[in-house]
């Protein structure tokens, strides 16, 4: 049965170092700091949402815990407790949100937030495109050894949405922080699967560069190529 879920505008937020979580992205915690364990229980107990943020390390406010001010709200899933009070969860993302101000530090982290929409940005067949070049790319980086696994790549050809495949294929394949954090930043969709497009596209040719030198030296010898 599928059920409307509207964004709230004020949540709690997690706050999480080199990650930037993405709509229709499933990401695994462990719950473990007694501030996120009471937060994981009143979530639970109302409507399961709460938001995941990056920390922002460029910031010099000397805020605590900095946080980057796009995150995504997400739906816990599914939550197993453990018998020492931590919890394994699994929660899915939503929608990207601005973080609007902090409303609370105690008990925990709570923010005022306004969902964010995308915008196509050039016509349909134009970001099928992309899309579709798009996963010649990570379907390349895979077969030369990248880290992409045969499942995910399955899995990424039965997405035909454009905006979702470039969200997932962020948040699963580009291996940089920052770059993630502004991916999660473009609400302009064919600039989203512009610039994915050419980061993959420069990791596609690095890859094929270290085949060529390492030739059949295996990956511990290739200093002596």
């Amino acid at each position: 049965m599928e059920m409307e879920i509207v964004v709230p505008d004020e949540v709690p937020v997690m706050t999480l170092p080199n990650l930037a979580f993405f709509p229709q992205a499933l990401l695994p915690l462990h719950i473990f700091e007694p501030r996120y364990q009471e937060m994981l229980r009143d979530v639970l107990a109302t409507n399961r949402l709460f938001a995941v943020a990056g920390l922002d390390s460029r910031d010099s406010t000397g805020q605590f815990e900095p946080l980057y001010h796009v995150a995504t709200i997400g739906i816990v899933r599914a939550c197993q407790g453990n018998e020492d009070g931590t919890s394994n969860l699994l929660i899915q993302g939503l929608a990207r949100v601005q973080v609007k101000s902090i409303v609370s530090e105690q008990p925990y982290r709570s923010i005022h937030i306004q969902a964010l929409t995308s915008q196509p940005g050039a016509e349909t067949d134009e970001n099928v495109r992309l899309r579709t070049s798009l996963a010649r790319l990570i379907s390349t980086k895979q077969r030369l050894g990248g880290t992409v696994s045969c499942e995910f790549t399955r899995f990424l050809k039965t997405v035909e949405d454009p905006e979702i495949f470039a969200d997932l294929a962020a948040f699963s394949v580009c291996e940089d922080p920052r770059l993630k954090q502004k991916l999660l930043e473009t609400l302009d969709v064919h600039k989203r699967l512009e610039l994915l497009n050419r980061h993959l596209r420069a990791e596609v040719e690095s890859l094929k560069l270290r085949k060529k030198l390492q030739g059949d030296l295996p990956d511990d010898r290739i200093a002596n190529n």
